[in-house]
């Protein structure tokens, strides 16, 4: 199933079964699959137009009324456009919502430069108390929309809105922030969303040169499973993260800065390197941002000389 009928669907059913959550949108309902959600969900489903900041604040009226927001759009839109009334109208307000940031960075793919967006998870995890996901599967996507309505607070999914590589099933629980889905001496391999199945593959291929690799599958970015890393850190003496967005900012400067304040490690962080975003198709973008394969198996394999 793509992400965005996982979304639409899950959240039409937590809408169904409680009156006080409503579904927010900015004009981009077919983009997401939400559109039938008008007819089935009557007043709960409110469309508020190309105003994105408007709908943040609308979101943190009903939160104070008692009730609780699914709010989405684009990613960029999500972010740098409505940081301000994220930070002020909910964050510091203490409300509870849910923003769902789509078409997450290369995932934009031909809306171009302007709607790729490398910056959101470095702009929320500036958000004193904001839990933060990168998604990587539907399944992975219906348990953490759940647990988000279930839990107070600010919360944002970063997500692609088609679909992804299907890595977990509906009996997967994500309640810890990661888990290690390879188990590895060699190197510790550290990703989320798009990224995630990638770095499986690139497992698979480098034990046929006996290369042991861990995959670590960080999909809470904040507040971050610090043990885990830490613990596989330890065990490997190799750190590699790979993410979806700018190096700056992002997963890699999370795990760069629990490392070297609590266990002193070499670290390479692969992902964004002061760019913009471009158009293209999602296997070019990852390529030329180098989250390809190919790129990943070559860095392994010279770190892992030079160890």
């Amino acid at each position: 199933m793509e992400m965005r009928k996982m979304y639409a669907q899950t959240i039409e059913q937590i809408a169904k079964a409680d009156p006080n959550v409503f579904v927010l949108e900015a004009d981009l309902s077919n983009a997401i699959a939400t559109q039938s959600l008008k007819q089935t969900l009557a007043h709960q489903y409110i469309n508020l137009g190309i105003m994105e900041a408007n709908m943040m604040g609308v979101a943190a009226g009903i939160s104070v009324a008692g009730g609780v927001c699914f709010v989405h759009t684009f990613g960029q839109f999500a972010t740098r456009r409505a940081f301000d009334q994220i930070f002020v109208s909910l964050a510091y307000a203490k409300q509870h919502v849910v923003i769902v940031g789509s078409d997450a960075g290369v995932s934009a793919e031909h809306n171009g430069g302007t709607h790729m967006c490398f910056e959101d998870t470095g702009l929320m995890r500036l958000v004193p108390h904001a839990h933060i996901y990168d998604v990587a599967d539907e399944y992975q996507l219906a348990y953490l929309l759940k647990k988000a309505y279930k839990t107070k607070g600010v919360h944002y999914l970063r997500i692609m809105r088609k679909q992804a590589d299907v890595i977990y099933t509906e009996q997967d629980t994500f309640e810890n922030g990661s888990k290690v889905l390879r188990q590895g001496t060699d190197v510790t391999c550290i990703a989320n969303g798009i990224c995630l199945s990638t770095l499986l593959q690139v497992a698979d291929e480098l034990t046929k040169d006996n290369i042991s690799v861990e995959v670590i599958d960080c999909y809470r970015l904040k507040p971050l499973d610090t043990q885990t890393i830490i613990t596989s850190a330890q065990k490997t003496n190799l750190v590699i993260t790979c993410e979806n967005h700018n190096v700056i900012g992002g997963l890699g400067s999370a795990v760069a800065e629990t490392l070297s304040q609590h266990c002193p490690t070499k670290l390479i962080r692969l992902g964004v390197q002061e760019q913009f975003g471009q158009v293209g198709k999602l296997d070019y973008l990852k390529q030329y941002y180098h989250i390809d394969t190919q790129h990943i198996i070559d860095t392994i394999r010279q770190a892992i000389q030079t160890k």
